[in-house]
């Protein structure tokens, strides 16, 4: 290649930002990840609670960069990257050279190393787990109701009080209550207790209290339970048991207590820090390396923390593209500062939290429509938005949810 060759590893927010800031940069961009496409994770889970499918979040990336001839698209798992050498290595037999490196692989969920997690519990980090946990539901309800001789466990138990925990806790009791009460009247008379666990004082934790107040509120008047301040000890396969030692029965446990960087930066060969993230400097480099970037999940930026969100990640990508537009150039830009642009989190229909800059909170109906209107702007392709669009009404107004196929019975449901 004639031009400077810019590899990104990761199809996710920060991914996918930093390839449409080089769109127009005098680069050639490789873009590799093990998903041909782009997955809105905020929505995975109303695609595990059956208010949406697939693709209604999901974006093909090639479909993305199309009419840009410099990008192009690799399908396939990084298995080894050779700083030394500047190369990245593909499925064990592609390898790739850089000039510059982009990692923004993300994260997956983390076990905390506590025993049972990673067996019998359900996490929601990609579009395979969040249809994975809708299929087992579905099949739970099925068995329930084929055969009412034989108890069926419903309960479910939701671990991690953050966005994804309160969020899948209150879908739950949408879908449970509002849809297979219909669908399975045999079934109605019995109850379906949905308990959220977090360790910490309070749920949404990064949000005001007044906020964290209003959803716990909004969790307890949808007859979820929330248990706050007790962590977690072991997972059964029927069960989970808590530090204080109850033991908190259910047939289906989502783990969504927290997350760790990607495996593709234990590849780097150096020293990570807590929850294998990348040490990066101030403008997203790795100390010594000067052409290699981390950005969102899996990097950890100069000072305190960024939350590992989509914003960190947006904002990195295009930090990035735009230092590597300016070394070509011979130009320095300020070091990279991000602009936290507020949060949202959604307890179900007529109820969320916002959380805007300049004290701004909103809560309720108006922060629903806050939450639905950022969610439908943000998601990629104008298919997507009218499928999301639509189908978000179509639920509203008739209390149903479309997405509820059974095609694969999933193992020990």
């Amino acid at each position: 290649m004639s031009r400077p060759h810019v590899v990104i590893i990761g199809s996710g927010f920060g991914g996918i930002r930093a390839a449409k800031g080089l769109a127009h940069v005098e680069v050639d961009v490789t873009l590799i990840d093990a998903n041909n496409f782009h997955t809105f994770q905020p929505l995975l889970y109303q695609v595990a609670t059956a208010g949406l499918d697939a693709d209604d979040i999901g974006f093909p990336i090639r479909r993305i960069f199309r009419r840009n001839h410099s990008i192009s698209f690799v399908l396939g798992e990084v298995t080894n990257i050779d700083l030394q050498h500047q190369t990245v290595a593909v499925d064990r037999d592609r390898v790739f050279g850089y000039d510059y490196l982009v990692i923004a692989a993300g994260s997956v969920s983390t076990s905390f190393g506590i025993d049972g997690v990673g067996t019998h519990t359900f996490a929601l980090k990609t579009l395979q787990d969040a249809l994975r946990l809708r299929a087992h539901l579905l099949s739970r309800f099925e068995r329930a109701s084929a055969d009412p001789a034989t108890p069926v466990d419903l309960g479910v138990v939701v671990v991690g009080g953050g966005p994804t925990g309160v969020e899948m806790a209150g879908g739950l009791r949408e879908l449970i209550d509002k849809v297979f009460r219909k669908d399975y009247p045999d079934l109605a008379a019995t109850p379906t207790p949905i308990t959220l666990v977090e360790a910490a004082d309070r749920v949404l934790g990064t949000f005001h209290r007044s906020l964290s107040d209003q959803a716990a509120a909004a969790l307890q008047r949808r007859q979820i339970t929330v248990e706050l301040g007790t962590g977690v000890d072991h997972v059964e396969p029927d069960a989970v048991v808590l530090k204080d030692g109850r033991r908190v029965p259910a047939g289906t446990i989502i783990w969504a207590a927290g997350v760790a960087a990607s495996p593709v930066s234990r590849l780097l060969g150096i020293e990570l820090a807590r929850g294998g993230r990348i040490p990066v400097g101030s403008d997203l480099s790795l100390a010594g390396h000067p052409n290699v970037f981390a950005i969102g999940d899996i990097a950890l930026s100069p000072g305190e923390p960024l939350p590992q969100v989509a914003q960190p990640a947006i904002q990195g990508g295009s930090h990035v593209a735009a230092v590597i537009a300016a070394r070509l150039e011979g130009r320095t830009i300020p070091p990279f500062r991000y602009r936290d642009k507020g949060s949202m989190a959604t307890i179900g229909r007529n109820q969320a939290v916002a959380e805007l800059p300049y004290g701004l909170r909103f809560h309720g109906f108006i922060g629903w429509l806050m939450w639905l209107g950022l969610h439908l702007i943000e998601l990629m392709g104008f298919r997507n938005r009218a499928n999301v669009f639509v189908n978000w009404a179509w639920n509203y107004l008739t209390y149903d949810r479309g997405s509820r196929l059974l095609l694969d019975k999933p193992i020990g449901s």
